[in-house]
Protein backbone atom coordinates (compact mmCIF):
# COMPACT_ATOMS: atom_id res chain seq x y z
CA UNK A 1 0.00 0.00 0.00
CA UNK A 2 1.28 3.33 -0.90
CA UNK A 3 0.37 6.02 1.28
CA UNK A 4 1.29 9.61 0.10
CA UNK A 5 1.22 13.36 1.96
CA UNK A 6 0.98 14.92 -1.22
CA UNK A 7 -2.71 16.46 -2.43
CA UNK A 8 -4.09 14.85 -5.68
CA UNK A 9 -3.17 16.12 -8.90
CA UNK A 10 -6.15 17.64 -10.21
CA UNK A 11 -6.59 18.96 -14.11
CA UNK A 12 -7.46 22.59 -14.20
CA UNK A 13 -9.66 23.39 -16.54
CA UNK A 14 -8.80 25.15 -19.93
CA UNK A 15 -8.20 28.57 -20.17
CA UNK A 16 -8.19 31.65 -22.38
CA UNK A 17 -5.46 33.90 -23.56
CA UNK A 18 -5.45 37.68 -22.05
CA UNK A 19 -6.83 39.99 -24.17
CA UNK A 20 -5.15 43.98 -24.09
CA UNK A 21 -8.08 45.84 -25.58
CA UNK A 22 -6.93 49.19 -26.89
CA UNK A 23 -8.19 52.80 -26.59
CA UNK A 24 -10.84 53.86 -28.46
CA UNK A 25 -9.30 56.67 -30.88
CA UNK A 26 -10.52 57.25 -34.21
CA UNK A 27 -9.22 58.44 -37.77
CA UNK A 28 -11.74 59.76 -40.48
CA UNK A 29 -11.68 57.99 -43.41
CA UNK A 30 -13.55 59.55 -46.70
CA UNK A 31 -14.93 57.30 -49.14
CA UNK A 32 -15.42 57.52 -52.93
CA UNK A 33 -18.88 55.62 -52.20
CA UNK A 34 -20.85 58.30 -50.90
CA UNK A 35 -20.13 58.68 -46.83
CA UNK A 36 -17.73 59.85 -44.52
CA UNK A 37 -17.14 58.32 -41.09
CA UNK A 38 -14.50 57.85 -38.06
CA UNK A 39 -12.80 54.04 -37.78
CA UNK A 40 -10.47 52.93 -35.35
CA UNK A 41 -6.75 53.95 -35.43
CA UNK A 42 -6.10 50.41 -34.75
CA UNK A 43 -8.34 49.29 -38.24
CA UNK A 44 -7.77 49.50 -41.36
CA UNK A 45 -10.52 49.82 -43.96
CA UNK A 46 -9.47 48.05 -47.63
CA UNK A 47 -11.58 46.98 -50.30
CA UNK A 48 -13.44 43.84 -50.56
CA UNK A 49 -10.94 41.42 -53.12
CA UNK A 50 -13.73 38.52 -53.01
CA UNK A 51 -14.36 38.29 -57.10
CA UNK A 52 -18.38 38.80 -56.43
CA UNK A 53 -17.66 41.99 -54.30
CA UNK A 54 -18.59 45.22 -56.09
CA UNK A 55 -17.16 48.48 -56.40
CA UNK A 56 -18.73 49.76 -53.01
CA UNK A 57 -18.11 46.73 -50.57
CA UNK A 58 -15.03 46.73 -48.65
CA UNK A 59 -13.84 45.54 -45.10
CA UNK A 60 -12.76 46.93 -42.23
CA UNK A 61 -10.31 44.94 -40.24
CA UNK A 62 -9.57 44.91 -36.46
CA UNK A 63 -5.67 43.23 -36.59
CA UNK A 64 -5.53 43.51 -32.56
CA UNK A 65 -8.95 40.73 -32.60
CA UNK A 66 -8.86 39.05 -35.90
CA UNK A 67 -11.87 40.67 -37.13
CA UNK A 68 -13.44 42.12 -40.19
CA UNK A 69 -16.53 44.30 -40.08
CA UNK A 70 -17.74 43.53 -44.16
CA UNK A 71 -19.70 46.45 -45.60
CA UNK A 72 -21.47 47.30 -48.44
CA UNK A 73 -22.95 50.23 -49.72
CA UNK A 74 -25.54 51.34 -52.34
CA UNK A 75 -26.90 53.80 -53.89
CA UNK A 76 -30.59 54.15 -53.30
CA UNK A 77 -32.74 55.25 -56.57
CA UNK A 78 -36.01 54.94 -55.08
CA UNK A 79 -38.40 54.12 -52.29
CA UNK A 80 -38.64 50.24 -53.65
CA UNK A 81 -35.20 49.93 -53.76
CA UNK A 82 -34.91 51.32 -49.99
CA UNK A 83 -37.14 49.07 -48.61
CA UNK A 84 -35.40 45.55 -50.62
CA UNK A 85 -32.37 46.73 -49.13
CA UNK A 86 -33.74 46.79 -45.39
CA UNK A 87 -35.53 43.42 -46.00
CA UNK A 88 -32.31 42.40 -47.63
CA UNK A 89 -30.72 43.55 -44.52
CA UNK A 90 -33.22 41.98 -42.23
CA UNK A 91 -33.02 38.25 -43.92
CA UNK A 92 -29.45 38.67 -44.28
CA UNK A 93 -29.65 38.66 -40.35
CA UNK A 94 -32.41 36.20 -39.62
CA UNK A 95 -30.73 33.45 -41.40
CA UNK A 96 -28.81 32.80 -38.04
CA UNK A 97 -31.67 32.23 -36.60
CA UNK A 98 -30.34 28.30 -36.91
CA UNK A 99 -27.85 29.10 -34.13
CA UNK A 100 -28.70 31.91 -32.14
CA UNK A 101 -30.26 31.68 -29.12
CA UNK A 102 -31.84 35.41 -29.27
CA UNK A 103 -31.87 38.33 -32.02
CA UNK A 104 -32.27 41.87 -30.81
CA UNK A 105 -32.89 44.31 -32.75
CA UNK A 106 -31.95 48.09 -31.93
CA UNK A 107 -33.68 50.86 -33.73
CA UNK A 108 -30.88 53.95 -34.62
CA UNK A 109 -30.97 57.36 -35.57
CA UNK A 110 -29.74 60.77 -35.57
CA UNK A 111 -30.09 63.78 -38.03
CA UNK A 112 -28.19 62.05 -40.12
CA UNK A 113 -28.94 58.36 -40.10
CA UNK A 114 -32.04 55.90 -39.84
CA UNK A 115 -31.48 51.94 -39.48
CA UNK A 116 -31.20 48.71 -37.45
CA UNK A 117 -28.37 47.31 -35.04
CA UNK A 118 -28.68 43.58 -34.73
CA UNK A 119 -27.39 41.67 -31.79
CA UNK A 120 -27.08 38.14 -32.20
CA UNK A 121 -26.48 35.86 -28.65
CA UNK A 122 -25.39 32.08 -28.71
CA UNK A 123 -22.77 30.68 -31.46
CA UNK A 124 -23.45 32.30 -34.35
CA UNK A 125 -21.19 33.13 -37.15
CA UNK A 126 -21.73 37.17 -36.37
CA UNK A 127 -23.09 38.77 -33.56
CA UNK A 128 -23.28 41.91 -34.62
CA UNK A 129 -25.04 43.37 -37.84
CA UNK A 130 -26.71 47.06 -38.86
CA UNK A 131 -27.93 48.93 -41.81
CA UNK A 132 -28.33 52.62 -41.54
CA UNK A 133 -29.77 54.83 -44.65
CA UNK A 134 -30.83 58.54 -45.26
CA UNK A 135 -33.97 57.37 -46.88
CA UNK A 136 -33.54 58.80 -49.93
CA UNK A 137 -30.47 58.49 -51.70
CA UNK A 138 -27.56 55.84 -49.43
CA UNK A 139 -27.64 52.83 -47.98
CA UNK A 140 -24.90 50.98 -45.64
CA UNK A 141 -25.00 47.67 -44.46
CA UNK A 142 -21.96 45.86 -42.29
CA UNK A 143 -21.90 42.64 -40.62
CA UNK A 144 -19.21 41.85 -37.88
CA UNK A 145 -17.50 38.70 -38.25
CA UNK A 146 -14.48 37.10 -35.68
CA UNK A 147 -11.79 34.93 -38.32
CA UNK A 148 -11.18 32.10 -36.47
CA UNK A 149 -14.10 29.49 -34.57
CA UNK A 150 -15.30 31.52 -31.64
CA UNK A 151 -16.46 30.75 -28.52
CA UNK A 152 -18.99 33.64 -27.26
CA UNK A 153 -17.51 33.20 -23.32
CA UNK A 154 -14.09 33.95 -25.00
CA UNK A 155 -14.87 37.08 -27.39
CA UNK A 156 -17.33 38.63 -25.63
CA UNK A 157 -14.90 41.53 -24.14
CA UNK A 158 -13.86 41.87 -27.35
CA UNK A 159 -17.23 42.04 -28.89
CA UNK A 160 -18.33 44.36 -26.37
CA UNK A 161 -15.11 46.53 -27.34
CA UNK A 162 -15.99 46.44 -31.16
CA UNK A 163 -19.89 47.05 -30.83
CA UNK A 164 -18.89 50.12 -29.30
CA UNK A 165 -16.33 51.31 -32.45
CA UNK A 166 -19.30 50.81 -34.50
CA UNK A 167 -21.58 52.72 -32.66
CA UNK A 168 -19.13 55.40 -33.01
CA UNK A 169 -18.25 55.43 -36.56
CA UNK A 170 -22.46 54.97 -37.05
CA UNK A 171 -22.63 58.01 -35.23
CA UNK A 172 -19.98 59.91 -36.96
CA UNK A 173 -21.16 59.05 -40.55
CA UNK A 174 -21.94 62.13 -43.29
CA UNK A 175 -23.56 61.47 -46.40
CA UNK A 176 -22.01 63.47 -49.67
CA UNK A 177 -25.19 64.70 -51.29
Amino acid sequence: MAVSCKDAIVPKPRGYQRLELPIHTYQKVISDCGFSWDIPTYAIMLPDSHPTAEKCWFNIYYKPFNATLHVSYKPVTDRRKLIELMEDSRTMTYKHTVKADEIYEIMIGNRYVQGMMYELSGSTATNFQFYVTDTTQHFLRGSLYFNTQTNIDSISPALEHLKKDVVYMLESLRWKE
